[in-house]
């Protein structure tokens, strides 16, 4: 079974936010205000050396968010991507904190109070209720995976620059890509 990643590749990447868009098109029905499950970050902004990534889960191997969920509503599908229940969620934050990308995030409802449930990427995989159910689509947005296709943010990046898919098949791409650039540095270079 292939190993579900996302990858950016930083010198293709223009910052164009049509990934953004993409994601909030294909799952609006499930986005709270506030809600944002991809966003492009621009290191060194206006400067030499200026480099921009789209940015979401990542699907970690060993994910912090599952490690320190106390209601341990994280899981992982056979295909390595985590998910989360809604419904076993007690939004008590602890996965915002423990994630080094900011994939967790909270409705933005009020300025205090109960932050209500967590809300993160899926790889447009839905979620624990069945397949294409109007469940589904509500709490957690598109299933294109169980559609055989790959998450809306990478099949509409105009530069391809964000690969999604199984890890050896985007590893693959992004050496290719490397070694036509002719890159003597390091694959991030």
């Amino acid at each position: 079974m292939a190993t579900m990643k996302f990858l950016c590749d930083t010198k293709r990447c223009i910052e164009c936010n049509g990934c953004v868009t993409a994601c909030k098109n294909e799952n609006d029905s499930a986005l709270e205000w506030g809600i944002q499950r991809r966003r492009v970050v621009t290191i060194n902004d206006g400067v030499k050396g200026e480099a921009s990534i789209s940015v979401a889960c990542m699907h970690c191997s060993d994910a912090p968010c599952m490690a320190v969920c106390p209601a341990n509503c994280f899981y992982k599908t056979e295909d390595g991507i985590v998910l989360h229940d809604k419904d076993t969620c007690i939004g008590c934050g602890y996965c915002l904190y423990a994630c080094p990308f900011g994939a967790p995030q909270f409705p933005k409802s009020g300025a205090f109070g109960a932050r209500g449930k967590m809300d993160k990427c899926t790889f447009c995989a839905g979620g624990p209720e069945e397949n294409f159910s109007e469940a589904e689509r509500q709490k957690y947005g598109a299933n294109r995976i169980a559609e055989g296709k790959l998450p809306m943010c990478a099949e509409l990046c105009a530069t391809k620059s964000l690969l999604a898919g199984d890890a050896e098949v985007v590893s693959a791409i992004f050496r290719e890509r490397v070694a036509y650039r002719g890159s003597n540095k390091n694959v991030w270079g």
